[in-house]
């Protein structure tokens, strides 16, 4: 399958990432010399992804201004939530008109990675398969998983289907932020500010929600502390592929 519609969720307030985000949003904070929403937006070019959709809400107009100056796609759409903030269900629902008829691909727009030998969303677009799926969610195993202090969130059957982790103490894998979206996916949804999640746990009752398995370095932007660590490791990245 081939993606050519995306959205970056753009959104959050970024408090953890205080005192970083005290005078611009999250997504504009620098990693490795660029901000997180440049990182997204190489990754989608490398995928030939053509059209683009960027939610916002706080500080929207620097986030604008930015995307003002964005080359390399045919189309750039932004979903303003300034005047509530939805959250990634209820933004993906209000950004729905931009994205097209197909499935689409959905990235937050706080995490970095690496492709080593496989290209993450070609990966995704390659595993799709429209008569099974709703969603396909990029996972990694939990110790590729850099600057992320989660358990791990989920397990996957012999399918690829998706397990939630529920009362186990660990999972195996941590979810990236990236997923491919089928628009029946965001059937009938509940009004105003809600989670992606209501719409999974419906997806995952239906057999219908899966996971593929990216095994290179992803990083949790989630705080200062994390920005030292993803450069250092995307530095040595670097020196291993020049």
């Amino acid at each position: 399958m081939k993606v050519d519609h995306a959205m970056i969720m753009a959104a959050g307030l970024g408090t953890r990432m205080r005192p970083l985000t005290n005078d611009k949003p999250k997504p504009l904070v620098q990693v490795a010399g660029k901000a997180l929403l440049d990182h997204c937006l190489d990754h989608l070019r490398d995928a030939s992804v053509r059209h683009i959709v960027t939610n916002v809400h706080y500080r929207p107009e620097m986030i604008e201004s930015h995307m003002r100056g964005v080359q390399g796609f045919e189309s750039i759409q932004i979903s303003d939530e300034r005047d509530i903030l939805l959250e990634t269900g209820g933004g993906l629902v209000k950004a729905q008109p931009y994205l097209g008829s197909q499935p689409f691909l959905c990235m937050n727009s706080d995490n970095i990675w690496t492709n080593g030998d496989d290209n993450a969303i070609l990966k995704l677009a390659d595993r799709w398969d429209d008569k099974r799926m709703d969603a396909l969610l990029l996972l990694v195993p939990k110790p590729q998983a850099y600057c992320h202090n989660g358990v791990g969130d989920f397990y996957l059957d012999e399918n690829d289907a998706i397990i939630r982790r529920g009362d186990r103490e660990s999972a195996p894998y941590v979810y990236t932020g990236i997923q491919i979206v089928s628009h029946r996916l965001l059937r009938d949804p509940p009004i105003g500010a809600f989670s992606t999640n209501i719409f999974w746990d419906r997806a995952i009752g239906e057999g219908r929600l899966f996971g593929a398995v990216h095994d290179a370095k992803w990083f949790d932007i989630g705080s200062p502390t994390a920005i030292p660590i993803a450069e250092e490791e995307l530095e040595k990245e670097i020196l291993v592929y020049e």
